[in-house]
């Protein structure tokens, strides 16, 4: 590949800015060879291409919008390809799925070879919650107990048959994995170091620059990186990439809220007390650090005595965030004060145990801000509780995700790409339709023309809006339910099964799935399955074309195409919860809260999931939503709004009409 050679040249004499037509004219052959090597371009797909050099040469961010079945992966691996091999150093990608991050890994492999690129180092990079910990299964180890779930498991791990939650087939609960995850890794200093995957992994992503090409991670791991080196300690993830794409960027800001939110709960914050105090005890014979510690440990009771009862009053389900009422009769300051003092004791410790006395720091830091938050101290945070895994939470964020984001990842060091196949809303400008993440994430760079997709949705879809199924509020949340639920009987037995039905809350799931299998039903019945991976179910529901009930991760990132799936149920509006503390202080920055964070909040969400529906250039299917909320009737001032923002053209109240486009169509009849 001469081109490469000449480019390779360019870039070592440092002229960057004479490299543009060199990698322009490269883009375009790479796309040349696709009849060659049995790929067909997509329309927009090499615009995407172009538009991602034109970035990287001008040292510029850029957002772009690439609309399902535009094939964006290859449009950014392919500039990704001869970026990293002109410069020299590595490209980021990072993703918000596990699924997603695989398939990239996937594609990069695939299109690399296919373009004659002899050797491509790569590395997917997970959170440390997806990789099997030995060290804590060799803890675990019983030799006379082999019956329980967890015996079982904690044997394969120290048998080297599982080294990530992904090589578990059919998957497993939270419940049980959180036993032998990596948790609080020891590093350098654990015994199964050489055998361990997370390890190695760490490892890869922050090799030197040149030892790596491609390093594609989850943004949990890219946001970690970002606050490490914001906070001038060594990042995870190595230094000076020629590129980041951020791919699902529409999760961005969930993603560092994430990053940035300190989880507090009885057992844990006891834990961390006890191991800051032996910590302490070695280095000192301070006979005052144990009723110090013991104080401490009071004032914690008392809080989690409180937000337990404000959970068990308030919160309706187990993922609610609920505001924690003022907690009084708790010394906070005094508090604060020790853990203060404690604080500054470890600062000044010197021991080859570097990285525990750092943990001990940071978790007692955390503290810190927790009993100022409660003491009204502290109020750049936002605070909640909820009921994590089984266990009262409480959880504490810094109010200020876009300041963060503008000065550590768009801060113009290294050129970033924001893509996904939702990021706009309507408007007339570019700026206007980017608008709403642009100020969520703080954004600074350019803005692409958005690339649609290529899919005849005019001929090929319907979208049905459920005019009679009565408005969803908490009063008359069990009306709706049995309407909604009546309707969607109605709907799968139209298609013949073959349906993904999308449910914006875990309890409305449970009482469908509840009634249908009190029913005799005409196709299988499926619902998703607790855990990382959800092929499983998947196949099940392809192999059966039945009904698939399913919430949280089937809203993005899945991909059923042709028959199997003939018709999206959206069950309820997307609307984010007025009362979850982020939205309420997102709101509170709004002069029109409705318009500026709730409609845009759930059109992102709405978009991703009836993304599912079409996959391919032949995939027929129906759209129906089961909120009359979005009917002609409740003339609410966001309809026109939604049905601009999807690209189902075709839309009927009337189930007689969606009955004929079904029958005209042959949906039903297509045959297996």
């Amino acid at each position: 590949m001469s081109w490469l050679s000449d480019l390779y040249k360019l870039q070592k004499r440092g002229l960057k800015k004479d490299i543009e037509p060199s990698l322009v004219n490269a883009i375009f052959q790479s796309y040349d060879r696709f009849p060659r090597i049995g790929l067909k371009e997509r329309l927009g797909q090499q615009d995407m291409s172009l538009d991602i050099a034109d970035a990287y040469i001008h040292g510029r961010n850029a957002m772009i919008e690439a609309g399902v079945g535009i094939g964006k992966s290859f449009a950014y691996l392919i500039p990704g390809l001869l970026i990293n091999r002109i410069s020299q150093r590595p490209v980021i990608i990072a993703t918000s799925s596990i699924q997603l991050s695989e398939q990239i890994h996937k594609d990069l492999r695939f299109i690399g070879s296919r373009l004659g690129f002899t050797t491509v180092r790569s590395v997917v990079g997970k959170g440390m919650g997806q990789y099997a910990c030995r060290n804590r299964a060799a803890d675990l180890f019983k030799p006379e107990d082999s019956s329980s779930p967890l015996s079982t498991l904690v044997e394969r791990i120290l048998n080297y048959e599982i080294d990530e939650r992904a090589d578990i087939k059919g998957g497993i609960s939270d419940a049980v994995w959180s036993n032998v995850c990596v948790n609080d890794c020891k590093f350098e200093q654990c015994h199964y170091k050489s055998t361990c995957t997370f390890y190695e992994m760490r490892a890869k992503i922050n090799a030197s620059i040149g030892d790596m090409d491609f390093i594609i991670v989850n943004q949990d791991l890219l946001i970690r990186d970002l606050i490490k080196k914001k906070e001038g300690t060594k990042g995870l993830i190595t230094e000076r990439p020629a590129l980041i794409v951020i791919d699902e960027a529409h999760n961005l800001e969930a993603k560092v809220r994430d990053a940035r939110t300190i989880e507090f709960t009885s057992r844990g914050t006891c834990r961390i007390l006890d191991d800051a105090l032996q910590i302490l005890l070695k280095q000192s014979a301070d006979t005052n650090l144990m009723p110090q510690f013991k104080f401490v440990k009071r004032c914690v009771g008392h809080i989690f005595k409180q937000v337990e009862a404000d959970l068990l009053h308030t919160a309706k389900q187990d993922n609610d965030r609920i505001k924690v009422s003022e907690i009084t009769g708790v010394p906070l300051t005094r508090g604060a004060q020790i853990l203060k003092e404690f604080s500054l004791s470890l600062s000044i410790l010197t021991s080859r145990r570097e990285r525990e006395i750092d943990n001990a720091f940071e978790a007692i830091n955390g503290l810190i801000d927790l009993f100022n938050v409660f003491a009204g101290v502290e109020n750049n945070y936002l605070i909640w509780a909820s009921n994590t895994r089984g266990e009262s939470t409480v959880s504490i964020c810094p109010k200020g995700i876009s300041q963060f984001l503008k000065y550590a990842l768009f801060n113009g060091k290294t050129s970033v790409i924001l893509t996904s196949a939702t990021l706009c809303q309507s408007g007339e400008t570019l700026e206007e339709q980017y608008a709403y993440l642009t100020e969520s994430l703080g954004y600074r760079g350019d803005y692409m023309e958005r690339q649609a997709s290529p899919f005849d949705y005019d001929n090929h879809t319907m979208m049905y809006i459920a005019k009679d199924v009565p408005y969803y509020n908490h009063k008359n949340r069990e009306a709706y339910l049995e309407a909604a639920y009546k309707e969607m009987l109605r709907l799968c037995n139209l298609t013949d099964g073959r349906t993904l039905v999308l449910f914006s809350a875990k309890e409305d799931m449970k009482y469908v799935h509840a009634k249908l299998n009190s029913e005799k039903l005409a196709w299988a019945l499926h619902v998703q399955r607790e855990g990382s991976s959800q092929d499983g179910v998947i196949a099940e529901f392809r192999g059966s074309k039945g009904v698939l009930l399913s919430t949280g991760v089937f809203w993005e990132g899945v991909n059923i195409e042709g028959s199997d799936l003939s018709q999206l149920i959206i069950f309820r509006l997307p609307f984010p919860v007025p009362s979850d503390p982020v939205y309420e202080y997102k709101a509170s920055l709004a002069e029109n809260p409705l318009k500026e964070v709730f409609v845009p909040d759930m059109l992102l969400r709405l978009r991703q999931g009836t993304g599912r529906l079409i996959r391919s250039e032949t995939d027929l299917g129906v759209l129906s939503i089961l909120d009359s909320r979005l009917s002609a009737a409740a003339r609410k001032n966001y309809r026109d709004k939604v049905l601009e923002a999807l690209p189902f053209k075709k839309v009927t109240e009337d189930f007689r009409v969606l009955e004929k486009f079904v029958q005209d169509k042959g949906i039903t009849l297509r045959d297996n």
